[in-house]
């Protein structure tokens, strides 16, 4: 009964392919342990280290103090708590966008939102490396898939130039690319999509604090304003857990009566929303965590470079590109053994060929941190050679 799963396991083990959990325990926002022996940190979203913030902590006790531990069913069917309204009220804001909705998380704010708003009448362009849940929200809303060539715009115009003009048409992209950190060319998307009639959405999940002094991918290109849909977590820099999706107030209100994940999830804890409205409220009164991140960024990347790796300032997610399966697990088994986590992205995530492993730096990581890392790094690429 069972024996065809086994088999794809064994394949996958076969192939250097297969995944496994591990236990670990965290200490602060950048090291855990596991067996009594501490671990840095390195492949955490974390970006501005705001998960052991006595702030955000403070947020979340509050929340639950205030109103519970759960949030007791769906919001349209038990009502939506005012802790909600606020942060829905300051992510609005945040975006510079009419309203915004929250999600239970990102993958679903992602899939909610596009089977919601295309359907089969709809034609979609998907940047080919955009996250799996823009894919499934993309599947799921049973519109015409289009998928051009990574950050490719001369591609994606060829596309929209192939199709009727007065077809719905949906372009989505990635802001931040989480296994490569390059930043999506959001200004000329911005310019196809108005001089071929799309909608244009974004995903911040790893653009939220992290470019555009924060604020995202639209803030970045000063685009705020023209963007039709931004999506972003409220987990990674926000240090809670959650998604939303900001927009003027037909689509969020079109949102609420149409998108399933929304409507059929019983709503996040207290202490998510209390955690993130505090989250979010670092973000835009503390300049010093932003600016923290960028040195470090800068710091890591300087560090690589002249050690011959490849890596740019432009995000804090560093994809150290090795190749094989087999390669890349014996870089991260080095860096494991150095008390380095640095976990090996392989297919389906990467294209098969491509596997990396992908560092990321956070404010709260040290300089000296980051040296050990870099050079432990270079030392464990030597061995794959």
């Amino acid at each position: 009964m069972y024996e065809f799963f086994k088999e794809q396991l064994d394949a996958k083990e076969q192939n250097h392919n297969l995944r496994t959990l591990k236990e670990y325990c965290p200490i602060d926002a950048v090291r855990v342990k596991r067996d009594d022996k501490e671990y840095l940190m390195m492949a955490s979203n974390n970006y501005l280290g705001l998960t052991f913030d006595s702030r955000v902590i403070e947020g979340a006790l509050k929340g639950a103090q205030q109103y519970g531990t759960g949030s007791g069913g769906s919001r349209l069917v038990s009502g939506t708590f005012p802790l909600f309204t606020d942060l829905e009220n300051e992510l609005a804001k945040f975006k510079n966008t009419e309203k915004a909705l929250v999600f239970n998380t990102g993958y679903m704010a992602n899939v909610g939102t596009i089977s919601a708003i295309a359907d089969k009448h709809t034609i979609i362009f998907s940047d080919a490396l955009n996250h799996a849940s823009i894919i499934d929200g993309c599947r799921l809303s049973r519109g015409a898939v289009k998928a051009y060539s990574h950050c490719d715009v001369d591609e994606l115009k060829y596309l929209l130039k192939q199709v009727d003009r007065n077809a719905r048409k949906l372009i989505v992209t990635d802001g931040v690319f989480s296994m490569d950190g390059d930043i999506a060319p959001l200004d000329k998307l911005y310019e196809l999509s108005r001089d071929y009639n799309a909608l244009l959405m974004v995903d911040d999940a790893h653009a939220t604090g992290t470019i555009g002094n924060g604020h995202g991918t639209a803030a970045y290109f000063n685009l705020e304003k023209e963007i039709d849909i931004q999506l972003g977590t409220l987990s990674k820099s926000l240090g809670s857990v959650g998604g939303y999706i900001a927009a003027n107030s037909t689509i969020i209100d079109y949102l609420v009566n149409t998108s399933r994940s929304f409507i059929f999830s019983t709503a996040l804890s207290p202490a998510d929303i209390g955690a993130a409205l505090a989250a979010l409220h670092i973000l835009e009164t503390d300049a010093s965590v932003l600016g923290r991140l960028q040195e470090n960024v800068n710091y890591m990347a300087d560090k690589l470079t002249s050690m011959g790796i490849d890596a740019t300032n432009e995000t804090p997610i560093f994809p150290i590109l090795i190749g094989s399966n087999e390669d890349t697990l014996a870089v991260s088994d080095y860096l494991y053994e150095s008390g380095i986590i640095g976990t090996a992205i392989r297919p389906p995530t990467v294209p098969i060929g491509e596997s990396r492993i992908r560092l990321t730096v956070t404010a709260a990581h040290n300089k000296e941190q980051i040296d050990y890392v870099c050079h432990t790094l270079h030392k464990a690429m030597q061995t794959v050679k």
